[in-house]
């Protein structure tokens, strides 16, 4: 293996992880968001009697 093919599976390497965290911070992203919404569907919905 020469010296580019190295560095090319390094950026891919790189690249790969790179989309793996963003990927894991839009999901966590999604759930925090979906939990407020039913939270504040329930608080500001109509008290049952």
């Amino acid at each position: 293996m020469n010296a580019f093919a190295a560095g090319s599976d390094d950026l891919a390497h790189h690249l790969l992880m790179d989309f793996a965290v963003k990927g894991v911070i839009v999901v966590v992203a999604a759930i925090v968001l979906v939990l407020g919404m039913v939270l504040i569907w329930r608080r500001a919905g109509r008290r049952r009697q």
